[in-house]
């Protein structure tokens, strides 16, 4: 029914902005970083749930692997789920069923269960984070998507990287149970406060008959099979596996399926128009990249703290702290500047310093700790802020309200799929140029080179004063473990200057961006 106070061709009134739209809103930002934290939460703790759970070193791995497996392909579907149940709906299973879902992995007696119960926990959790995005559009008005924006990337960006640590601190302080039980309290708060506030929209039932099975099925191949192979192909050589090449022609053959049903099906389950819009296309090659940077950085260094200086979770989660400090600093002043400045502008500035903060890694030794690591550290913080919030603007702030659901579902995969690629990249890359370094490390480590000799004869000194070791031999081994060392370190290097030219090739993409209309509630800048 048209509204008759609207004078005729004039834009729909923007939402008012009241308290119980902002308890919602809280209430869905924190089932989204939840759902998120529980990617990382873990990733400190393997060691302790395969004690705990008398597992197999190859099974472990599972743990976050069937998350990430189940996630991917709800994350997409969720568009379509929010549009046929609505936000409520939707968003109150999810949360109760992540809630559930956490309580049966802390209860988890074997492997077998907690991978089937982490995948549960993964599908269904998955839900919030895209309806969070679309969300956030319903409820505030434009004026106000500056700070907002700034609040979801903050979310999205902080929860990944102080999960380690938050699962670090928990398994010292208390059991690796509580990495799960963690979230009861969070996941109660926001399942009753969602399905007693949320009202931003109403089911559409009648799209559940013409849900398209076939088109899930295809989806969950897809995505599914490709997250897999993206996970175990550093770790089982990729191809030498049959396992991973039969996934990847899995992948293959459920992704066309996927497409053509997208493309011919009446009610696709992932609706792919929104790629029409230039902005969204962009903004979502924009944000595949900074997946690799989220994600491949908040691998990066903890590994180098722990493989290189032998860090524990602890000490790793203290020097990373930095980061995330910056995150929340920066957050109120790219939530104001997204308002006031182009945001063209602010994701090239962004872009900019991550590709400064990762070329200040290039010096690295294996001496680098705490302070070494601070100014990369600070400036990608910043940088993280700097790029996410305008992207989001950029890439959904300009699309039909009919669209946004499913866009964000898109929008969502693409950078879980970008973290998904750089991880895979990153450590295929770390294995492969660590062997070439230490190749030619041992070439110049030979006798007859006084370096080398006097490094023997030092450690075979230091080595004598123990009685139950051959001091020659504890010296060579205590060598060739220096040069692994040090090969690994180069090979650091070599992946954080790949970073630093991917960043750099790709804030290129920022020309191809048309400016969007300014969030003050001004008159529209003409787009050029």
């Amino acid at each position: 029914m048209t509204d008759l106070r609207q004078p005729p061709g004039a834009p729909p009134p923007e939402p008012e902005v009241t308290p119980r739209k902002l308890i919602a809103f809280f209430a869905l930002v924190l089932g989204m970083f939840m759902a998120i934290l529980d990617i990382q939460i873990v990733s400190s703790s393997l060691g302790e749930i395969q004690a705990g759970l008398s597992a197999a070193p190859q099974e472990i791995a599972w743990v976050q692997t069937s998350y990430l497996v189940a996630e991917v392909i709800m994350i997409p579907l969720s568009g379509f789920l929010s549009r046929a149940l609505s936000t409520r709906v939707l968003f109150t299973i999810s949360a109760a069923g992540f809630t559930i879902a956490s309580v049966l992995c802390a209860t988890a007696t074997t492997i077998n269960e907690m991978i089937v119960y982490r995948a549960f926990q993964g599908f269904i959790g998955g839900g919030m984070i895209p309806t969070t995005f679309a969300a956030a559009y319903s409820i505030f008005p434009k004026r106000h998507m500056g700070p907002v924006m700034a609040l979801v990337a903050l979310t999205v960006t902080i929860a990944p990287t102080i999960g380690p640590t938050v699962g670090g601190y928990l398994t010292d302080l208390f059991s690796w149970h509580w990495l799960f039980l963690v979230n009861v309290v969070p996941g109660i708060f926001a399942t009753v406060i969602a399905w007693t506030f949320v009202d931003f929209d109403k089911p559409y039932f009648d799209l559940l008959r013409r849900f398209d099975v076939m088109g899930l099925i295809s989806l969950a191949v897809f995505l599914g099979s490709l997250e897999y192979v993206l996970e175990q192909g550093p770790v089982d050589d990729w191809f030498q596996s049959a396992t991973i090449a039969t996934l990847a022609v899995a992948s293959v053959v459920g992704g066309v399926l996927f497409f053509w049903r997208a493309f011919r099906a009446e009610e696709p389950v992932v609706d792919l128009r929104a790629y029409d819009d230039r902005n969204f296309a962009v903004g979502s090659l924009l944000a595949f990249v900074m997946g690799i940077g989220l994600y491949g950085l908040t691998y990066l260094y903890p590994l180098f703290l722990a493989r290189v200086r032998g860090y524990s979770a602890l000490q790793v989660g203290e020097t990373m702290f930095v980061t995330g400090v910056c995150m929340f600093i920066a957050a109120p002043i790219v939530g104001t500047l997204v308002r006031r400045v182009d945001p063209r502008w602010l994701i090239g500035g962004g872009f900019a310093g991550f590709v400064l903060s990762t070329v200040e890694l290039l010096p690295i030794t294996s001496q680098w700790g705490f302070w070494e690591l601070l100014l990369p550290q600070m400036l990608r913080g910043f940088s993280l802020m700097f790029c996410m919030a305008p992207i989001n603007v950029v890439a959904l702030g300009t699309l039909p309200p009919d669209r946004l659901k499913n866009a964000s579902g898109l929008f969502n995969t693409v950078r879980n799929l970008g973290g998904a690629f750089g991880l895979a990249g990153i450590n295929t890359l770390l294995n492969v140029r660590t062997d070439v370094h230490q190749l030619h490390l041992r070439e110049h480590v030979t006798w007859g080179r006084n370096v080398v000799e006097e490094t023997v004869g030092g450690l075979t000194q230091k080595f004598s004063t123990l009685v139950t070791v051959d001091p020659e031999l504890a010296a060579l081994k205590k060598l060739a473990g220096m040069v692994r060392r040090e090969a690994l370190v180069l090979a650091f290097a070599d992946v954080f200057l790949v970073i630093a030219v991917i960043f750099a090739l790709s804030a290129a993409l920022v020309f191809f961006i048309r400016r969007p209309p300014p969030l003050d509630g001004s008159a529209a800048i003409e787009a050029h």
